[in-house]
């Protein structure tokens, strides 16, 4: 997609975006102010901007007169840039040159990596599990009365030496069959070992050459979400992807609770029967979409955290809660898939990510082999951030991990007006430092409903960088502003007034929240520093950060170090993965090696239970500040306040 250079007068700033990009976007990226408190939906009508040079679409409305429209007025939330463009933001909206400095950072995400097929195949670890051989045998006939399996496994041999071939039982009785059925052309399923010196098992057989149909599902088992990709073994290609809320959350919507509940009569079975039946919608989705066979399904990967690998193999999760936090095991063998209630054919193998320790499970194992942080000289810090955090800190020579409950917050859990990224989420968030009126983005430019965790980092950290809130999180009541007031004794700022949003309700942030979101940062920030304190690093010695989780690609780093959610660094040495447990489950479902490199990988990883650390409390308290006791941690941060005060002072 083309890029165009979007220019803001008079504040001589740049962003270069994408086509069609709004320019409430363009000028959020940008760090120039423009008002907007009713997230773009259109109907607040104050963010006129006029357009200089350049040409956009769109941002006309019944709120600007004809004779505006003539002048090159638009509403930047309706306005969508079509080329390099000259934006003046008007005179109403501007900025006393005095207090320049006290505007936002220009915003600074993370960069997106994905899987990268051609580099697997480049780097050799393009050896699917599962592989389709089509196979011509001489029929039987007077002189040759091979038995059909022997036939069979004999001129795969001839083929494939390298095989050591097994046939099990299930298979052997549909081969007579279906060897005759093509006049024994047929192709044979084979699933290769994890080691060379392992035995490779004929798990499929069928008729007529299929080895242009090769299939494996990835699966991630999220506490909260399900996500299923369908994948082309022949191509590497997602063929359909899929995602559903996890039907275990109608038995609890954390893990603690969950383990719970699979401690009263029937509850594990029903846990897993639950969850079983989101993935099977899932797959039942994945192929309807790409219009396949279910019979070309050859495997199913499967990665999730301890807990939720343990609900869905029926294995009691017990122990997990309790001290000394132990698991039932760490590596499961393959497993038939149908066992399991998934309904897929009886040949469909599933393969399970190993876990590291109870609170460091499968979907982080899973996310150091996607993301190949399991090869990398650097030195990485792994961070998985939802309602548990897990870190991970290493490289191709060793790894130390921990979890850390940082709750709801950064989901929307705790915060009065908090909810999950959807459509009416202010997501992104500036404020005038003259006026403190608030600049609003949401989810789909439409009328705020809520805050989602991106929004709720960018506005927590606007406000205390402009000095609206201070370090411990409480409100500066002296500043004149009716958007800041105490409601049932708590004080709160007003992100949107009732008449521009969609609850009938002022949408606020009050010092309650502000509160929960210092815990959560807080308990992810100490687990950091923990796990490299015991390892004898600091923030300092890191080369790279990988994200992962619900964190999101939206969030602004520079925001996220603000508050002290992220230790600081440069926002480009920030990678972000997305659901790097999906990742993970598709790279097992295209390589081989790294299934091979994931034993190993697992028993390089060192845990550190984290309530049994002392000096993890003593981080967390001191943590539990903006952004933290010790700005010296902080050192931009720390510059940019200096700057800043000398600016307001001069």
């Amino acid at each position: 997609m083309s890029k165009h250079r979007v220019k803001f007068l008079p504040h001589e700033r740049s962003a270069e975006v994408e086509d069609g990009t709004i320019l409430l976007r363009a000028a959020m990226d940008a760090g120039v102010h423009i008002n907007a408190s009713c997230g773009g939906e259109g109907v607040c009508g104050k963010c006129r901007v006029i357009i200089e040079e350049g040409a956009v679409e769109g941002g006309a409305s019944e709120r600007l007169k004809a004779e505006d429209l003539e002048k090159g007025y638009r509403l930047a939330c309706r306005a969508a840039v079509k080329e390099d463009t000259m934006v003046r933001v008007p005179v109403e909206s501007d900025i006393d040159a005095s207090v320049l400095n006290l505007q936002a950072t220009p915003r600074k995400t993370a960069h997106i990596k994905t899987v990268d097929f051609e580099e697997l195949k480049e780097a050799g670890l393009f050896i699917p599990p599962m592989e389709k051989i089509y196979l011509e045998l001489p029929e039987p006939n007077p002189q040759d009365h091979l038995p059909d399996v022997t036939r069979l496994v004999s001129f795969l041999n001839l083929q494939h030496d390298e095989h050591r071939l097994v046939v099990d039982l299930p298979v052997i009785r549909k081969i007579p069959e279906l060897l005759r059925e093509e006049n024994f052309r047929v192709t044979a399923t084979l699933a290769r070992p994890v080691r060379k010196d392992g035995q490779t098992h004929i798990i499929n057989v069928q008729p007529g050459d299929t080895t242009g149909q090769n299939y494996a599902v990835a699966v991630d088992i999220g506490t909260t979400t399900v996500y299923g990709q369908l994948i082309d073994l022949n191509t590497g290609t997602v063929m359909s992807e899929y995602g559903e809320f996890n039907g275990q959350i109608s038995y609890g919507e954390d893990v603690i609770t969950r383990l719970m509940y699979a401690e009263k009569p029937g509850g594990l079975e029903k846990l897993q029967q639950v969850v079983v039946g989101t993935i099977n919608k899932i797959i039942d989705k994945l192929v309807s979409r790409a219009s396949i066979d279910c019979d070309a399904i050859s495997s199913m990967a499967v990665a999730g955290n301890t807990t939720m690998t343990q609900l869905f193999l029926r294995v009691n999760p017990r122990y997990i809660r309790r001290s000394p936090y132990v698991p039932a095991a760490t590596i499961y063998p393959p497993i038939r898939a149908n066992d399991l209630g998934i309904e897929l054919p009886e040949h469909v193998t599933a393969l399970v990510y190993p876990q590291v320790s109870s609170y460091v499970g499968g979907d982080i194992v899973a996310g150091i082999m996607g993301s190949r942080m399991y090869q990398s000289e650097e030195l990485i810090l792994y961070l998985d951030i939802g309602t548990n955090a897990e870190v991970v800190v290493g490289n191709k020579d060793w790894f130390a991990c921990a979890a850390c409950s940082a709750g709801p917050a950064l989901e929307g859990g705790g915060i009065e007006f908090g909810m999950r990224a959807a459509k009416g989420a202010i997501e992104d968030f500036s404020i005038d430092p003259v006026t403190l009126e608030p600049m609003n983005l949401t989810i789909g430019n439409m009328r705020p409903k809520g805050i989602c965790g991106s929004g709720l980092i960018t506005i927590v950290a606007n406000l205390f960088e402009l000095g609206i809130i201070d370090n411990s999180g409480k409100y500066n009541q002296d500043l004149d502003t009716p958007r800041i007031r105490e409601r049932d004794g708590v004080w709160e700022y007003v992100l949107a007034w009732q008449d521009n949003t969609q609850i009938d309700r002022d949408i606020t942030l009050s010092e309650i929240d502000i509160e929960n979101l210092i815990r959560a940062k807080g308990a992810i920030y100490s687990g950091c520093q923990t796990l490299l304190e015991e390892v004898g690093l600091t923030i300092q010695d890191l080369d790279r950060i990988y994200l992962a989780g619900g964190f999101g690609s939206f969030v602004d780093l520079e925001k996220a170090m603000t508050i002290g959610l992220l230790p600081e660094m440069d926002p480009n040495k920030i990678t972000f993965f997305g659901n790097a447990s999906l990742m993970g489950a598709r790279m097992a479902a295209l390589t081989n090696r790294l299934r091979r490199d994931v034993v190993e990988v697992t028993k390089m990883m060192t845990n550190f239970e984290l309530s049994e650390t002392p000096s993890y409390m003593d981080h967390y308290v001191a943590a539990l500040f903006l952004p933290h006791t010790d700005l010296a941690l902080f050192p931009k941060l720390k510059s940019r306040f200096k700057n800043r005060t000398a600016a307001q002072k001069g």
